[in-house]
């Protein structure tokens, strides 16, 4: 479904938004990276709209939080 859904997404780049994101885990950071890697293995840019500070607290504890950019 990650896969159709951004095939289906026009423009250059892909926006995640995080923002309903309250009860979380690693997991959460794993289903945003695997978005990250589909949108550049298709050309486009990649950023994480309201992401919630304690998933971005994780993210950087696991050390991926600059592959996580805040979307513009």
């Amino acid at each position: 479904m990650l896969t159709q859904g951004l095939r289906s997404q026009p423009g250059t780049s892909v926006v995640a938004d995080a923002g309903a994101l309250a009860h979380f885990d690693s997991s959460a950071l794993a289903v945003l990276l695997e978005c990250r890697r589909e949108a550049m293995a298709r050309g486009k840019s990649f950023g994480v709209a309201r992401l919630p500070p304690r998933l971005r607290e994780l993210a950087a504890l696991y050390g991926v939080a600059e592959l996580l950019p805040a979307a513009s």
